[in-house]
């Protein structure tokens, strides 16, 4: 994609939605790393339900170690690999205490070092607290970058440093949610919905999808 092309295609995001933000709830940069933590091959909606009571009480590393790793399982056993996640939590809010005073740090080094916690954790964690212009690159992301042309990578890491390099700076603080969002809704893995996205004549996908049969027209049908 054209550089005048990528300014455009985000250009139409930005009118869409003008200041997006993660569909993660959290309270502080605390609730938000185990969030995102226990989002790892889960929807945002279901972190969301198992997350409501537990972020009620638990709101610090302090807390979690308190509640403890059996505790825990229990507000978040309906998420895939509930086990892990917890024992991960569990872990990385003892570091927290130990190594950070209890605070979550600004810094993507000391992110990745705790348990559970990649380079997609720590550039959410960066973004949505710190506000850096880190661009997190999940399936969704990976799949628009791709299949649109805008940033195509043959990994997660490579399409993340084709963003950064083409992504225009006023864009970059909400890149990653624009994106997502769009993948999320429109440019769907087994279906995008072509039909209806507002980047269509920007894209390189091939074939667009048509709409369903019961929104075409009776007389265009």
């Amino acid at each position: 994609m054209k550089r005048d092309q990528v300014f455009e295609f985000y250009r139409r995001l930005a009118e869409l939605n003008p200041s997006p933000e993660t569909e993660l709830r959290y309270v502080n940069p605390y609730t938000l790393l185990v969030a995102v933590a226990l989002s790892a091959q889960a929807t945002d909606v279901s972190v969301n339900k198992a997350t409501a009571s537990l972020f009620e009480t638990v709101r610090t590393p302090e807390a979690m170690v308190a509640l403890g790793e059996e505790g825990l399982k229990a507000h978040i056993k309906t998420i895939g690999l509930f086990n892990m996640k917890a024992k991960n939590v569990i872990a990385l809010s003892h570091k927290l205490i130990a190594e950070h005073g209890g605070q979550v740090p600004e810094d993507r080094a000391a992110l990745e070092s705790l348990p559970g916690v990649g380079r997609k954790t720590a550039n959410v964690v960066l973004n949505v607290a710190f506000g850096h212009d880190t661009i997190a690159v999940d399936t969704h992301i990976f799949r628009v970058s791709n299949r649109t042309g805008l940033a195509p990578g043959k990994d997660v890491l490579a399409v993340e440093l084709k963003l950064e390099k083409v992504t225009p700076q006023a864009f970059r603080s909400h890149a990653h949610h624009w994106l997502i969002l769009h993948g999320r809704y429109v440019c769907k893995a087994r279906k995008p919905e072509c039909w209806r996205c507002i980047e269509i004549d920007l894209c390189a996908y091939r074939p667009k999808t048509p709409p369903p049969k019961n929104l075409v027209p009776k007389d265009q049908a």
